[in-house]
This record gives structure tokens, sequence and C-alpha cells, in this order.
């Protein structure tokens, strides 16, 4: 397996993406708080905190913060897939996870944190979303459309070149694609022409 398609799995690119969040949320020792119900063990405390720092926030900086996180991890599928389709669907899926495993722990073991919190948080997450769905299509398109045009500033460059090494022949009118030292149709030595246009 080539390592390009190694990356280009769904499972390792979303790992991936989740070391890289994981990383920034712990080098900016950013983490969420939340009202637990009364009753709840420590461990699920720990749970739910920790996939509530993926996408909760309470405040104007932290929605910079989820935001900015967010939208630096979508780069990744964005370049390694070249491909708006693959590269919005992996950052759904990406954002999917730990939405609904966290919504799934609140509901069963903090209810009424969830039942007061949740129309907010999932509208947010919605818009999360909507975001990172709008990015991963226009950056998407850009670099296509830069790539097209890079190619295609290539192939003229390689229609110059091509055009440059063409000849004809003198005596006959015979067109080459390259420069012959004799005519194959009438041999007349064409290096006295090129000789010749050199020296012009």
């Amino acid at each position: 397996m080539k390592i390009i398609d190694f990356f280009r799995s769904k499972i390792i690119l979303f790992l991936i993406q989740i070391l890289l969040l994981s990383l920034l949320i712990y080098s900016f020792d950013y983490n969420f708080n939340i009202i637990f119900d009364i009753g709840i063990s420590k461990e699920r405390e720990v749970i739910i905190k920790f996939l509530a720092n993926y996408v909760l926030f309470d405040a104007l900086s932290g929605l910079y913060f989820i935001y900015t996180i967010w939208i630096l991890v979508s780069l990744i599928p964005i370049f390694v897939y070249n491909n708006f389709k693959k590269a919005y669907s992996m950052n759904l899926m990406t954002l999917f996870f730990p939405n609904f495993f966290l919504y799934v722990f609140l509901w069963n073991y903090s209810p009424d944190y969830f039942d007061a919190k949740f129309p907010f948080h999932f509208l947010y997450t919605i818009l999360l979303g909507v975001v990172l769905i709008s990015f991963s299509i226009g950056l998407s398109l850009l670099l296509k459309k830069m790539m097209k045009s890079k190619i295609e500033t290539q192939i003229g460059d390689l229609h110059d070149i091509a055009n440059q090494n063409r000849i004809i022949c003198p005596n006959c009118g015979i067109e080459f694609n390259s420069i012959p030292r004799f005519c194959y149709n009438c041999n007349t030595d064409l290096t006295i022409r090129t000789e010749d246009q050199d020296g012009k």
C-alpha cells in the first residue's frame, strides 16, 4: 500500500484529526465546565468532560477556540483528498463522533443538565457543521481551480517548447516535430537551415 493511500484511509484521517484536536485542547488548556446532576460517578464525569472539550463552549472566547481548532483540522482532508465531497463528508464524520457520544452520555447520566442545555449546544453543533461544510467546499474548489490553472499553464509551456522544436523543410514543405539533419522526403540538408536560423 502506498503512503498516500494509507493516509487517505478514513480511519487513519479520523485518528489524525482527533489526535490533533486533543493536542490543541491540551496545549491551550481548554476546559469546558459542566454542572453535573447529583449522583454521577467521577469516571463518567471525566469521560463527559473529555468529550465536551471537543465541541462545547460557554463564552465567546470558547466559541472562537472551538471553531478555530475544527477549521484547522478540517484542512487535513481538504489537502489529502482534493475533492470537496470527500473532504466535507470526512470532516462531518469526525465532528459527528464526539458529539454523538457526548449527548448520549449526558442524556444517560446527567439528564437535568442535558434537558436544560441540549437545545443551545445542539444549535451551535449544527452551525459548526455548516461552517465546516462551507469551508471544506469553498477551499477544495479554490484549490482545484488553482491546480487547474497551474496545469493549463504547464500544458501551454509544453506546447511552446514543442513549437520551438518544429521545422519545415524549405525544399518540399514537410513539417517535422523535431529537428532532423536531413529531410526524409527530399533528402535536403536541414542543418544548414537551422544554423542560418540560429545565426539570425
